[in-house]
C-alpha cells in the first residue's frame, strides 16, 4: 500500500471517529422512523423540541366567524398559559401558532403550508370547507386536527376529530325538541333554512330523516353565506304554512330570519345549533324576538352552567380577558385545547410525542371527560365523539347570553339514524 492510500484511510478513520463521538455526546439521536429521541427518553417529531410543544390554530379573525375565532384563540391561549404555569406537558412549554385565514379556503391552504412542518397538532381549524380542502395534507402529515366544524363528512379520518355531535345529530335533536315541547304534530310542515355546502347539507340530512320518522314534511331553503336579508325566505316559508323553522347558518342569518318572522307576524318556534347563535345578537333590534322564539341545540352546555369545570374556566377567562364577552366559542375552544392536552399527556406517558403516536393516544380515549360537558369517545373515527345534546335559550341577563333549558340527552332514534347512514 502506498503512502497516499495509507494517509487517506487514516483521515477517513479519524473523521468517522470524530462523527461517532459527536453523535454519542449529542442530547438526541435519530430514531428509525424519522423522529428524534431526546435526553429524557421521549421520542419527538415536528413541532416538538426538548423544551417546547408547538400547536397550530388556523382560524377566522376577519371573516364571517371572526367572533368565534377570537373566542377560540383567546380560550386556547388561556389554557396554554395555565398549563405552562404548572410546568407544561411532558416537561415542555406549550406554544400556539395562530394563522388567520378570514374564512378563505386558499388563504387557509397557504397558512397550513406555512406552519405544517413546525407544529405537532392543530387544536383549532375553523370551517368545514377549510378542513375539507386540507384533508389530504392532514392525513398525509398525520396531523391530529380538531375542527371547529361539525360536518359528518369529516368523520372516518384517523387524523381528524369532530368534537361532540355532528350537524345531522343536532338536527335530529332539534326535530325531537320541537315535537316534544312545541306542539309540532304528524302532518305538520317545518322549514329548514341552511347554508350551501357541508354544514347545511349535513344538517338537512338529519332534519329530513327525523321528520320522516315523525310524519313531518321539511320545506328546505338553501342560502349563501353572503345572504344576510332573509325576508324572501321567511315569506316563502309563511306561504308554505310551516309551523316551525330550523336554521343552519351563521348568527347574522339567524337574527335576520327571527327578526323578519316576528315583524311579519310569523311567531313560530325557531331552532338553531351552536354556530348559528352568538350573544352579540342580543344587542341588536332582533333581541326581543330571539328571546321569545329561538332555541339552541348544542353539544356543549351554556357558559352559564353550574358545572364546576365550566365555572372555573369562565372565572379564569374573565380575569384574563375582562373586556371580552364569554360565549360558546370560549367553551368549545377551551375544551378542544383541554382534550388535546390529555392526548399529549397520554402520548408522553407512552414515550413518544411523534405525530403518529399522538393520534394513537387520541384514538385510545374511550371516555374522556374534561368536566366541560359530556364525555367524549374517540375510539371510532367513523362516529361522532358524542351523541348527547343540550337545549339552550337566549337570555339578555345571563352570562354568555344563554341559559340551559334541557340537560344533555340523546334524541330518540339517533343510533338507528347512524346505522342507516353507515
Amino acid at each position: 500500500m502506498n503512502i497516499r492510500n495509507r494517509t487517506t484511510r487514516a483521515v477517513l478513520a479519524l473523521s468517522l471517529a470524530v462523527l461517532v463521538a459527536a453523535t454519542g455526546c449529542s442530547s438526541k439521536a435519530k430514531s428509525g422512523d424519522g423522529g428524534d429521541t431526546r435526553a429524557d427518553g421521549v421520542r419527538t417529531g415536528p413541532g416538538v423540541t426538548a423544551d417546547t410543544i408547538r400547536l397550530g390554530a388556523l382560524t377566522d379573525l376577519t371573516g364571517p366567524y371572526a367572533t368565534l375565532g377570537k373566542s377560540n384563540v383567546q380560550a386556547q391561549q388561556l389554557w396554554a398559559d395555565q398549563v405552562n404555569a404548572r410546568g407544561g406537558i411532558c416537561r415542555r412549554k406549550i406554544e400556539i401558532v395562530v394563522k388567520d385565514h378570514g374564512y378563505d379556503v386558499q388563504k387557509a391552504v397557504t397558512a397550513y403550508a406555512d406552519i405544517a412542518s413546525d407544529v405537532a397538532a392543530l387544536p383549532q381549524v375553523i370551517g368545514s370547507s377549510v378542513v375539507a380542502a386540507l384533508l389530504e395534507d392532514i392525513e398525509r402529515d398525520k396531523m391530529l386536527t380538531f375542527p371547529q366544524a361539525w360536518s359528518a363528512s369529516l368523520l372516518g379520518k384517523d387524523a381528524v376529530q369532530v368534537l361532540g355531535t355532528t350537524y345531522d345529530v343536532d338536527a335530529l335533536a332539534a326535530v325531537d325538541y320541537l315535537t316534544r315541547t312545541k306542539d309540532i304534530r304528524k302532518g305538520d310542515k317545518i322549514g329548514h333554512v341552511y347554508f350551501e355546502g357541508d354544514y347545511g347539507d349535513n344538517a338537512l340530512e338529519g332534519s329530513t330523516w327525523a321528520a320522516e320518522q315523525a310524519g313531518l314534511t321539511v320545506v328546505g331553503r338553501r342560502i349563501q353565506a353572503t345572504d344576510t336579508d332573509l325576508s324572501a325566505q321567511v315569506a316563502a316559508l309563511a306561504k308554505a304554512g310551516v309551523k316551525a323553522v330550523l336554521i343552519s347558518t351563521g348568527p347574522a342569518q339567524t337574527a335576520s330570519l327571527v327578526g323578519v318572522a316576528a315583524a311579519s307576524g310569523l311567531k313560530i318556534p325557531v331552532v338553531t345549533n351552536a354556530p348559528g347563535y352568538a350573544p352579540q345578537l342580543l344587542k341588536t333590534q332582533a333581541a326581543p324576538a330571539l328571546v321569545a322564539m329561538l332555541s339552541i341545540v348544542s353539544a356543549a352546555p351554556s357558559v352559564n352552567s353550574d358545572l364546576p369545570g365550566v365555572k372555573a374556566m369562565v372565572a379564569a377567562y374573565k380575569k384574563k380577558y375582562p373586556d371580552s364577552s364569554v360565549d360558546s366559542g370560549v367553551l368549545s375552544g377551551y375544551n378542544a385545547a383541554r382534550l388535546m392536552g390529555e392526548d399529549l399527556k397520554k402520548a408522553c406517558a407512552a414515550g413518544s410525542l411523534a405525530r403518529a403516536e399522538v393520534i394513537k393516544a387520541h384514538r385510545s380515549q374511550t371516555h374522556l371527560d374534561t368536566g366541560l360537558g359530556t364525555p367524549q369517545n374517540f375510539s371510532d373515527p367513523s362516529r361522532p365523539a358524542s351523541l348527547s345534546t343540550y337545549v339552550l335559550k337566549p337570555d339578555t341577563k345571563a352570562l354568555g347570553g344563554t341559559v340551559g333549558v334541557e340537560d344533555a340527552h340523546r334524541a330518540p332514534g339517533v343510533e338507528e339514524y347512524l346505522e342507516q347512514r353507515s
